[in-house]
């Protein structure tokens, strides 16, 4: 089966010449190259790996980059982009220029740029990369999908994916799950997917994470198996790449064969617009 991981991070070490933002703890201490992720993709049979900076290393995309133009079937990049920088609009326009760039992602979950979401001071963004067809992957709370729903609607073009469900990063168990059913209004938006990424680290359950597979459940019938895309934030797993995998391959009853071809990768690909490489599922 051709896998695809719809997200994990690659960052380098903390250092005087490249320090980690104060306050922000990583996933664990060691840094994550990009050369360690293709091994670990190896060993567990997974293709292909969209790269996201994370928040610790300063939001930088260098490494990303770099590691999406060196293995460019392996890797591709969703960067971090800057609303305070100038020429907004014009940078949208241009960045899927950069070799290896498939997209970016913003956190709206962050307050810095929660207030500018609720204010509706980000139209520029959302029509500029609906312009460019610039794919975006939002991190945001689930009290704010009402608002992500509007964004939907009133830019018909615009093409966006919800990271983790919009699922609160700190939470497990009933408290991640509390307000879940938020985000399934949004599937009536066909501008809207979600990535069901992530999910063992929501779960005090070990695997198979039984205690997961009625919220699967019910994204799928709301979203499709089209529309909702497998990753796995490496570094946060509680659990192996390997488990990860077959939570989806093996342990979902009903998934048929051609659902776990589309949630495993290859909608994740059509939908970055990144070919689907010689031999696999057509």
């Amino acid at each position: 089966m051709f896998i695809a991981d719809a997200q994990a991070h690659i960052w380098a070490p903390n250092s005087p010449a490249r320090p980690w933002v104060p306050g922000r703890e990583p996933h664990r201490k060691e840094a994550l190259g990009a050369e360690e992720l293709l091994q670990l993709m190896d060993a567990a049979g997974v293709a292909r790996c969209v790269l996201i900076p994370p928040s610790w290393d300063a939001d930088r995309n260098d490494l990303v980059l770099a590691a999406a133009q060196r293995w460019p079937e392996r890797f591709a990049a969703m960067g971090r982009f800057d609303l305070d920088a100038p020429d907004g609009p014009a940078r949208v326009a241009r960045w899927c220029e950069q070799p290896g760039m498939r997209g970016f992602r913003i956190s709206f979950s962050l307050p810095r740029w929660a207030e500018a979401l609720e204010a509706q001071r980000v139209d520029w963004l959302w029509r500029a990369a609906a312009e460019a067809q610039v794919r975006i992957a939002l991190m945001v709370s689930q009290a704010q999908l009402p608002l992500i729903d509007k964004v939907a609607a009133r830019f018909p073009d615009l093409k966006v994916v919800i990271c983790h469900l919009a699922l609160p990063t700190e939470d497990k168990d009933e408290a991640a799950f509390r307000d879940f059913d938020l985000i399934l209004p949004l599937a009536k938006r066909s501008n809207v997917m979600v990535k069901v990424s992530a999910l063992p680290a929501y779960t005090s359950a070990p695997y198979p994470f039984a205690p997961l597979l009625p919220y699967v459940r019910k994204i799928y019938d709301a979203f499709g198996p089209r529309r909702m895309f497998w990753g796995t934030d490496l570094a946060r797993m509680p659990c192996s790449y390997t488990q990860a995998i077959r939570f989806f391959t093996e342990e979902i009853p009903f998934l048929t064969e051609d659902d776990k071809h589309w949630i495993m990768g290859r909608g994740f690909c059509e939908w970055l617009g990144w070919p689907l490489p010689p031999g696999a599922r057509a």
